[in-house]
């Protein structure tokens, strides 16, 4: 369980890098339907399906490392 909290940071950072790069492109990313996300004043790309499988690719490194 302390993995996956560990994990979580480490797939937001990787989903805004990979979500920035292929978004600014122009592109929607196939599976991944990257979007362009307004909040308040804050404008950047996002992805569900991208953070799931970054934050479980952190968690399994993480597992993976042990203690």
């Amino acid at each position: 369980m302390i993995a996956m909290l560990k994990a979580l940071p480490f797939g937001l950072l990787l989903t805004v890098l990979v979500a920035l790069f292929v978004g600014s492109s122009g592109s929607r990313g196939g599976f991944l339907e990257i979007r362009h996300v307004e909040v308040m004043d804050i404008e950047f790309y996002w992805s569900w399906a991208l953070f799931g499988c970054s934050t479980a690719l952190a968690w399994f490194i993480l597992l993976m490392m042990g203690d």
